[in-house]
């Protein structure tokens, strides 16, 4: 008999502003800071890549075996884009940014909570 999974998920799309360049700039903390966050929201770790750009700039992406959480970074601009989208009830993508941006440290961000897989996707405001 196979097992029915939901399509329900949460996806929480995070810019930053105002964070440290040096922060930005580290392949090794922010891959540490992203397998932390994942773990702060209940998720189960499949998969960990990351890319450090020259000049500047990194991408990590964690393949989670609820779905993903990322960041592409911007040293120069003090910019990060990150998001995190989760299936089912269990996990909470939210719980997962609101650790990134107390370890980021933003002067500013902006985020949505994107409801996804049960008809029209619903954006409301995330705090």
């Amino acid at each position: 008999m196979q097992e029915e999974y939901s399509t329900i998920g949460r996806h929480v799309v995070l810019d930053v502003w105002g964070v440290d360049s040096a922060l930005l700039n580290s392949k090794r903390k922010l891959k540490k800071q992203l397998k932390l966050a994942a773990k702060a929201c209940g998720a189960t770790i499949v998969a960990v890549k990351a890319k450090a750009f020259k000049p500047q700039g990194v991408t990590v992406a964690v393949v989670l075996s609820e779905s993903h959480l990322t960041i592409h970074t911007y040293p120069e601009k003090g910019f990060a884009g990150l998001d995190c989208y989760t299936c089912g009830s269990t996990v909470d993508p939210a719980l997962a940014m609101q650790y990134l941006i107390k370890v980021l440290k933003p002067k500013q961000y902006s985020a949505r909570l994107i409801r996804r897989g049960d008809g029209p996707m619903k954006v409301e405001p995330f705090k």
